[in-house]
């Protein structure tokens, strides 16, 4: 692949996909309380915090620059964020992000 950003956030969204499935996956086998996993502490509940006000963040990101850039379908990033997880869908629409940018690039040349 010529486009190593590209290439490096492919990687990161495999990385991400796996580790998300497996350790829900674990998790869920166990039988385990997501809500209390959660919120079950003052420190749990500062990282959902977090990691929720990054995901919106991110999910708004996605969208303007979809926009901007003509990328279709940035919805389904989004959606997906949900069965998969953002560690997975958000490098993926960024690799995405850099093919398209790449292809506007060659395409005003």
């Amino acid at each position: 692949m010529r486009n190593k950003r590209a290439l490096f956030f492919f990687i990161l969204s495999g990385i991400g996909l796996i580790t998300a499935w497996v350790y829900n996956g674990i998790a869920v086998m166990k039988s385990q309380d997501y809500l209390a996993a959660w919120f079950g502490t003052e420190v749990d509940l500062v990282l959902s915090i977090d990691l929720l006000i990054v995901a919106i963040a991110a999910s708004a990101f996605m969208v303007m620059e979809a926009k901007k850039l003509g990328m279709k379908r940035v919805w389904l990033y989004i959606a997906l964020s949900g069965i998969t997880a953002m560690a997975a869908t958000f490098p993926f629409f960024m690799a995405m992000r850099e093919l398209k940018l790449e292809k506007n690039l060659a395409r005003n040349n």
